[in-house]
């Protein structure tokens, strides 16, 4: 399935890697926000991703903000790609503001318990399985590793916010809800509860992370609930646990879905974003052949080409990774090799003798890269490098002179089986090398273009010197 399931490169540092969402710190200095198809159900991330899940929650989450900017402004900056989006950077409040307008869920099962009292709300005697509440309630949770209801008064005595500023937060909470409850009335959904969180940007309030979407909100069917309020059930989401609960052995739920459940989730997170945007999700057209600019592309291809006509990242790395840096010069000499060729180029230290750990950390990120790439190794880190990375590595040592190179050339040539290490003595043809494993299009065309201009050079000066 042509999904979306993480995404890495040496490109930008990664802030934070959620459930969902990766963030990372965008060259501007922004946050990049790539909404994943992962999907967690029941406090963990399942091994099957949902074909457009992510992108149906970054539409979705774009739509709202746009719809709400005049309440209260948000963090987004543009949206870069359908699983992308670019946003400031915000100083995020640790509370979550749950609003809620009818009892289900959690606290309905605490209601059934005897509580009354939620964040400190008191709600009546009598109420029925997924009852209205008179009007919207705001529960407050705190963002921690395990979230806890939580009082106003409590937020405000641990410091977590002022009194003023959670006023604030309250207001504009009702004031979300409320149109999101009437926009989704008219499409004949019920927002039924959902969160918000909020940041301060230069000291002033302001929206941020998602808002009403399949994840962050829960979502009945009109319809059925006129039918019968206490067996509605929550859209999209809600069809996978309920498979989850159905299929759980031995106290276990299973950790991927089949085949039928993941395509028949994606379609259920694509109607929902029609039904609520009036349009179908833009990269969601029928599986034809390719067509650029369609869609219908793979994701992470079509990912990386917005982010690079977006200026965010290049189409290719070049890590130059030495084992001392006292091979830096060497190493420096290597990447001037690349400029005139626009491919971005990092050096790294690391040595397979010393602080071989790091090795692993470094190839988590060369390996799933969303870019092509290539590793030029500097000193005796090629087998390594290669035995545990998907890429090519190609071999540059700093030899001092031939005669270090005649005494150390076979054990650069010759290595282990399963570690492809390619190793070139000259500086200029190992950028070279690494340019043409790249293999990319424009690349090929540009060295093409060196080679004609190489060979015009050698034709004028036969000219010249035939003269002679």
């Amino acid at each position: 399935m042509n999904t979306l399931i993480h995404f890495a490169s040496p490109q930008i540092p990664l802030l934070h890697r959620g459930k969902v969402r990766d963030s990372l710190r965008a060259p501007s200095g922004d946050r990049l926000i790539i909404v994943t198809d992962r999907l967690s159900a029941f406090d963990s991330v399942l091994e099957t991703a949902i074909p457009h899940k992510g992108a149906v929650l970054n539409g979705l989450a774009n739509f709202w903000f746009e719809k709400t900017a005049h309440i209260i402004p948000n963090h987004v900056i543009k949206l870069i790609d359908a699983n992308a989006m670019l946003v400031k950077e915000a100083e995020p409040i640790k509370v979550e503001m749950v609003v809620r307008n009818y009892i289900t869920g959690s606290m309905l099962r605490g209601y059934q318990k005897g509580q009354r009292t939620f964040s400190g709300v008191t709600v009546p005697e009598g109420l029925t399985k997924h009852q209205q509440f008179p009007a919207p309630i705001v529960t407050p949770t705190t963002k921690e590793e395990s979230d806890r209801e939580i009082t106003p008064e409590n937020l405000v005595s641990e410091g977590w916010v002022t009194k003023e500023l959670y006023d604030q937060m309250a207001v504009k909470s009702l004031m979300l809800f409320a149109v999101g409850s009437k926009l989704l009335a008219e499409k004949g959904i019920i927002l039924v509860d959902t969160k918000y969180e909020f940041g301060l940007l230069n000291g002033k309030l302001i929206l941020i992370d998602e808002m009403h979407t399949p994840d962050s909100s829960r979502f009945w069917s009109a319809e059925d609930y006129a039918k019968n309020p206490e067996t509605v059930e929550q859209m999209d989401k809600e069809y996978v646990r309920q498979w989850l609960i159905a299929n759980k052995k031995d106290g276990q739920y299973p950790r991927a879905l089949t085949p039928e459940v993941a395509q028949e989730a994606s379609r259920r997170y694509l109607a929902i974003y029609e039904r609520i945007v009036g349009e179908p999700l833009p990269t969601a057209e029928p599986e034809t052949a390719d067509a650029p600019g369609s869609g219908r592309h793979d994701a992470r291809a079509r990912l990386l080409a917005n982010l690079v006509a977006a200026g965010i990242l290049k189409d290719a790395w070049v890590n130059i990774v030495m084992d001392s840096p006292a091979d830096k010069d060497h190493c420096e000499k290597i990447r001037q090799q690349f400029e005139g060729y626009d491919v971005f180029t990092q050096l790294r230290v690391t040595s397979a003798h010393t602080n071989g750990e790091a090795i692993a950390g470094m190839a988590e990120i060369w390996n799933t890269s969303i870019e092509p790439g290539v590793i030029i190794a500097v000193a005796g880190l090629g087998s390594a490098l290669a035995a545990n990375v998907n890429v090519p590595v190609i071999s540059c040592p700093p030899y001092k002179d031939y005669a270090e190179l005649a005494m150390n050339l076979n054990s650069s040539v010759i290595m282990p089986s399963g570690t492809p290490n390619l190793t070139v003595v000259r500086p200029d043809n190992a950028a070279q090398g690494a340019l043409r494993a790249l293999n990319l299009p424009r690349l090929r065309q540009q060295l093409s273009k060196d080679i004609l201009a190489t060979k015009a050079k050698l034709r004028a000066a036969d000219e010249e010197f035939k003269q002679l």
